[in-house]
């Protein structure tokens, strides 16, 4: 929720019935007319990326359930999330890439930012 809608988890500089992003977005997921209106507009998403938002969005619902008992465990979410990964893999432009960051191939957590997360997760 935080990624797709650049907000924080709490914010005091909303209104009460903003100010939590989980309540808030559940409010949201009422109707999915309104997730267009909710997403960081910075995203510029095209219509392909809209179709992968709205996947995350039903996931980060499940995710938010009131119940425990009804979320999604972990293993759903990244089976869910996997082929997203993929789909959103950045690009990397020698130019631009930041050597301080990414240590030669690997990044200062000890993997490749240029590995699918399939593989990745095989390491």
């Amino acid at each position: 929720m935080e990624l797709i809608t650049s907000r924080k988890e709490l914010d005091d500089t909303m209104s009460d019935e903003r100010s939590h992003l989980v309540t808030w977005f559940c409010q949201i997921l009422i109707n999915k007319e309104n997730i267009p209106n909710a997403i960081d507009q910075t995203l510029n998403p095209d219509e392909d990326t809209m179709e992968s938002i709205y996947k995350v969005v039903e996931l980060a619902g499940y995710c938010a359930t009131r119940e425990p008992n009804q979320r999604l465990d972990i293993g759903h979410a990244v089976y869910i999330l996997s082929p997203l990964v993929e789909q959103w893999k950045p690009t990397c432009n020698e130019e631009e890439h930041n050597y301080s960051t990414f240590h030669g191939k690997e990044d200062t957590y000890g993997t490749d930012p240029h590995m699918s997360l399939s593989l990745t997760l095989e390491r």
